[in-house]
């Protein structure tokens, strides 16, 4: 039998919690922040010449910039769905 959504809601809730039990939420998500990290890494650095400490450097800067360029969508998605308001000052 199939669960419900609010039984599908409980159970993921639950496995949450347990999850926790025995590590904090940053252990729990090292390996897939160490994935990302190494994803920006491979983008600035493909053939690994790099000093680590440039390399390390330049990753973050691309980490920014990739995080920056989400928030700006985001931006543009919200004031299109007001109605193209540009009030925020943001610019095409």
């Amino acid at each position: 039998m199939p669960l419900s959504p609010q039984e599908r809601r409980l159970r993921a809730q639950a496995a949450a919690h347990a999850s926790h039990i025995n590590r904090t939420g940053r252990e729990a998500t090292a390996a897939a922040r160490a994935a990302a990290l190494d994803k920006f890494e491979a983008l600035v650095d493909p053939t690994g010449e790099l000093p680590p400490v440039e390399r390390a450097r330049r990753a973050r800067h691309a980490r920014s910039e990739y995080f920056l360029q989400l928030s700006l969508k985001s931006a543009r998605v919200r004031r299109a769905r007001r109605g193209g308001d540009y009030s925020e000052g943001l610019t095409r």
